[in-house]
């Protein structure tokens, strides 16, 4: 007969939790989803859903219509499939990776062709080979195939920002007709993503990131001319379907009941986003990045941890992925700074399962919380006995101390 495990002791104080996603949750936005459901017909239920539309497309800075999903980013993803990619049409996916691929093949399990150009390890995307591969469709025998153009902004895994401004001149330069759709699951409210004016075509987004609320909202914002090719493709579809979903009525736009606590707190979590300003949202994933740069520049002086993005310039706000040396077990590091010393970090996904670990520096965060979760990931590397510099705390505080006195500093 099994038993139930026994109960972990109490530890005093907060778990924070630095993965990229879950993040941490505002007060507002867990107090707004503790609201009791209502009926369907109150307005007040349009009232949220119209707030969460128009706010949306503030933060995006764009016309587009907006799809909600009862589903996490893959669920997005699969939205984004089926609408824009007839049977016989392929997407183009340039490698970044972990998510790159996955996306790639959740399109073949699909049914549908997915072409991949090389990922280049801890670098970002390179534009010339996208455009390659769409000028090489541009000359198939029985006509280009290539419908759209599936980008992945911020890979999560590897902690790579590739620039979206190169993707879309990539697209241009070869006068392909292929949308351009962009993964922001891990990119939205950290940097800022002018929707129209970067004429992207597709937005995917999701809940559970740089919006702070818990996994399960997808969401698509969809320009016209992806409208048009999703009305004009014949895949059989239903619950993704932006066609049948295009209706004031709160049960048709969400092919039924609508997920409403997650509405409620994704409209508190947008009014906590405009209450400080996109541009300071902005400034300071800026700042609480540069501040854990500087710790790992710190750490990484002894030989055992770097960088996993090569390119300064590439590396994400909003997570940061560090590469350890052969014989340094990631696992290990993640397990000690979350049992003893309460700091919860991600590991390596994929291809760089065992390879890395990663901070989560994006959301509901401050510059005492991310100086708190270094701590005890510097504590962690010192008990184990991982080579690393023993100021990488206090470069983060001297970069967070210059940054606020408008001075300028680099990794010490």
């Amino acid at each position: 007969m099994s038993h139930p495990p026994e109960p972990s002791p109490r530890i005093p104080g907060l778990r924070f939790l630095h993965a990229p996603g879950p993040t941490h949750l505002p007060d507002a936005v867990l107090a707004a989803m503790h609201r009791q459901s209502m009926d369907l017909g109150d307005p007040r239920v349009q009232d949220c859903i119209a707030a969460c539309d128009g706010g949306l497309r503030r933060l995006l800075a764009t016309r587009a219509e907006l799809f909600f999903y009862a589903a996490n980013g893959h669920g997005a993803w699969e939205a984004a499939i089926v609408n824009l990619l007839a049977p016989d049409a392929a997407a183009l996916v340039p490698g970044t990776g972990h998510f790159s691929d996955s996306w790639a093949r959740q399109c073949e399990a699909l049914g549908r062709a997915a072409l991949r150009t090389p990922w280049d390890e801890g670098r970002p995307i390179a534009p010339q080979p996208v455009e390659d591969a769409l000028r090489a469709d541009l000359q198939r025998p029985g006509g280009p195939r290539i419908a759209a153009v599936f980008v992945v902004h911020t890979d999560t895994a590897s902690g790579v920002t590739s620039d979206l401004a190169a993707q879309r001149a990539a697209i241009d330069a070869a006068g392909h007709p292929a949308l351009l759709v962009v993964d922001a699951v891990a990119s939205l409210a950290t940097v800022p993503l002018a929707m129209d004016d970067a004429r992207i075509d597709v937005v995917v987004g999701a809940s559970q990131k740089g919006l702070m609320l818990p996994p399960g909202l997808g969401f698509v914002a969809v320009g016209e001319a992806a409208l048009a090719l999703a009305a004009r493709n014949p895949t059989p579809r239903f619950y993704w379907d932006w066609t049948q979903r295009r209706a004031r009525e709160s049960y048709r736009r969400f092919c039924g009941t609508p997920p409403l606590q997650l509405m409620y707190g994704l409209q508190a979590a947008l009014g906590l986003l405009f209450d400080e300003g996109l541009d300071e949202v902005a400034a300071r994933h800026r700042v609480l990045a540069g501040a854990v740069h500087a710790a790992v520049a710190a750490w990484s002086r002894a030989g055992a941890l770097d960088f996993f993005c090569c390119e300064p310039a590439a590396r994400s706000v909003g997570v940061t992925a560090v590469r350890t040396a052969p014989g340094i077990d990631p696992d290990a590091i993640r397990h000690a700074a979350r049992e003893r010393f309460q700091v919860a970090i991600a590991g390596g996904l994929g291809p760089l399962a065992g390879r890395v670990f990663r901070i989560g520096h994006l959301g509901d965060l401050s510059a005492p919380m991310v100086l708190g979760a270094l701590g005890g990931v510097q504590a962690a590397l010192q008990s184990l006995g991982v080579p690393c510099g023993r100021d990488g705390v206090a470069a983060a505080v001297d970069f967070i101390a210059s940054a606020a006195s408008g001075t300028s500093a680099g990794p010490r």
